[in-house]
């Protein structure tokens, strides 16, 4: 019995020991022994970058008299376009945050490989004119939809008539 228990110990020791990372150029901050805080790109930067040192891997660069054929990989990522210098062609829709009290619009750029974006009213380019032609659309469909209900209301108003209009012309004939 104890063999096993010693047994599983090491197991669990082995997998679960502490990673010493020490600051220095590749760990950026540390958060007491078992956190540490890591750099994120633009697409992930709506997430915590404190992550569990166990969720970590210490980085080991490839030996290239062993991998001749594998490339370098550049130092430094090369930083992401700024959505300053992305033209905004659409406006598509409008929420407000009660948390900070503004008003974000969800913006496409005309670039097709970039996303949709959430950005308050200050970070659009040309925003009096977007947002106006964004605002004038939808007052326009929200019109065109009132006006199709009330369409489709008298259809069924006229429908209704028709059928009391049959009921008592069969009955005024039932009763001759």
């Amino acid at each position: 019995m104890q063999e096993s228990f010693s047994y599983a110990k090491d197991k669990w020791d082995k997998l679960h020991a502490t990673k010493d990372f020490k600051l220095g150029n590749l760990v950026l901050a540390l958060h007491g022994e078992n956190a540490t805080e890591v750099e994120l790109s633009e697409e992930l930067s709506n997430k915590h970058p404190t992550f569990p040192v166990i969720l970590v891997k210490p980085y080991k660069s490839s030996d290239s008299e062993k991998f001749p054929l594998r490339k370098k990989v550049p130092q430094h990522i090369p930083p992401s376009e700024s959505s300053s210098t992305r033209k905004i062609t659409k406006v598509l829709k409008e929420r407000k945050l009660i948390t900070k009290k503004v008003r974000e619009y969800l913006v496409r750029y005309s670039d097709p490989a970039c996303e949709d974006k959430w950005l308050e009213e200050k970070d659009i380019t040309e925003a009096t004119k977007l947002l106006r032609r964004f605002r004038h659309t939808r007052n326009n469909n929200t019109t065109k939809l009132k006006v199709h209900q009330d369409g489709i209301e008298n259809l069924f108003q006229m429908a209704r008539s028709m059928i009391e209009m049959q009921k008592r012309e069969e009955a005024r004939l039932k009763y001759q």
